[in-house]
């Protein structure tokens, strides 16, 4: 009987493989759901064999999808009429077509049926026509889509749901986000939140363009002297594929938002100010975690990037946390807090353009995974590197019973924040709790966080 299974290497370089439904990824409850069993595929499918998952035969039976350790998969036994079946699978031919197709290269009846289901359930599959109204929307403006097909070949990857990477990639367009900030990580931050197709991205800051602002990717020289927030804005609508979808008065209804003024569905707060990565101002966040804003933190101080935490307002530790975890292990961090603070800014700060390049792209991608609907490792925790070794480590942010958030209140970890150790993990062993994963836009209770589409 013909089955998948993911592959993975050995200590000798050869294929190592077990029988497994999916393979592990360690993600949260959206990503569960993506590995659950799609449904069975309607007749209307266009089914293809997910070209972004490079294939070569194993032996002479035996077909691996895919060159990553992470997303690889084995189908076999394969038998040369089947072999040659698959390439009929290029999403030009619907189901009954290949049934027919099927029948004429000798397949017994069901056959086809039991292979795209078997595909398919290995995520192996995808369905060149489906992704409901707002991708057949995407799919018409081919230059659009054109511009974003690398996103969407990556999307098809890590979603194993048949025409589930398109939905995604067209519900990006209805997201709004807004960036606090508009320095070297700000910037270019939200320029590519915008060239991956997030539909809105505003940029706030104040202060004209500096030549210290100036990076690649970001403001360009052409911009000094400019109000920051225009430039960047302008860079911004420059790196989008399209122009946002224009959002009307019935759909902030919907939202229970003021049509005038609708929420955003993640705030990154990227400050130029060294001293707001390091140690940001609870106040600041104030009215995010009052209106159930998740947020995400983003910079450099003086050489060290920081990407964290992902703030969702009563579940992760936010600010306030971070602060009151501070204080109880060091008691001079309220002395020293209120020294920084009370200083004068310095002008010029140190930002090694490669970290902030770094720090962005990082940010960004945090930012993307939640918006499609998965808890990245930044939730309830900061990741920390310094040039010149950039070596990611992640420092946990709890949520602390004294903060005023409410998070605390829920035990998400332990009651006292002064006991907690602080393990160091690298990019890869880092794993957020299956406890605080979210599927993409649930609806919450009231007093928790919230994404706005």
């Amino acid at each position: 009987m013909m089955s998948t299974r993911p592959a993975r290497p050995t200590k000798t370089g050869t294929a190592k493989t077990k029988v497994s439904d999916t393979p592990s990824t360690g993600r949260g409850t959206a990503q569960d759901t993506a590995r659950a069993a799609p449904p069975p595929l309607p007749d209307s499918a266009h089914p293809v064999v997910k070209p972004a998952l490079r294939r070569a035969w194993r032996d002479r039976n035996t077909v691996q999808f895919g060159l990553s350790p992470t997303h690889a998969m084995l189908l076999g036994p394969v038998d040369v009429a089947t072999g040659s079946f698959l390439d009929l699978l290029d999403g030009t031919r619907g189901l009954p077509l290949l049934r027919e197709r099927a029948k004429n290269m000798g397949l017994p009846d069901g056959h086809v049926d039991g292979l795209l289901r078997r595909l398919s359930d290995s995520g192996l599959l995808d369905d060149a026509t489906g992704g409901g109204p707002a991708a057949v929307a995407l799919r018409e403006k081919k230059t659009v889509l054109d511009r974003l097909r690398s996103d969407l070949a990556s999307l098809s990857v890590t979603d194993r749901a048949p025409g589930a990477a398109l939905e995604r990639l067209a519900a990006r367009r209805a997201l709004r986000v807004q960036v606090r900030g508009a320095g070297r990580v700000g910037v270019l931050l939200a320029s590519l939140l915008s060239g991956a197709g997030v539909g809105e991205v505003d940029v706030q800051d104040v202060g004209r363009v500096e030549p210290w602002d100036v990076a690649p990717g970001g403001l360009p020289a052409e911009s000094i002297g400019e109000r920051r927030d225009e430039a960047a804005r302008r860079e911004v609508r420059h790196a989008a594929p399209d122009r946002p979808p224009r959002r009307t008065r019935a759909a902030h209804r919907d939202l229970g938002d003021d049509p005038a003024e609708p929420g955003f569905s993640l705030v990154v707060l990227a400050p130029r100010e060294s001293l707001g990565v390091h140690a940001p101002d609870p106040a600041a966040a104030e009215p995010l975690i009052a209106s159930g804003t998740p947020h995400l933190y983003a910079g450099v101080v003086e050489c060290t990037g920081v990407v964290g935490p992902l703030v969702l307002p009563g579940e992760t530790g936010c600010a306030g946390c971070f602060d009151q975890q501070h204080a109880d292990r060091d008691k001079t961090w309220p002395l020293l807090v209120t020294q920084w603070r009370s200083g004068r800014p310095r002008q010029v700060q140190p930002c090694d353009l490669a970290l902030a390049t770094a720090v962005a792209g990082v940010a960004a991608g945090h930012a993307l995974a939640f918006l499609d609907g998965t808890l990245p490792s930044s939730a309830g925790a900061r990741w920390e590197a310094s040039v010149p070794r950039l070596d990611w480590h992640a420092r946990p942010v709890w949520p602390h019973p004294a903060c005023p958030c409410g998070a605390g209140e829920k035990g998400k970890k332990g009651e006292g924040a002064s006991e907690i150790e602080e393990p160091r993990a690298t990019m890869a062993e880092q794993q957020p709790s299956t406890d605080l994963s979210r599927k993409g836009h649930a609806a919450r209770t009231s007093g928790t966080w919230r994404a706005h589409v």
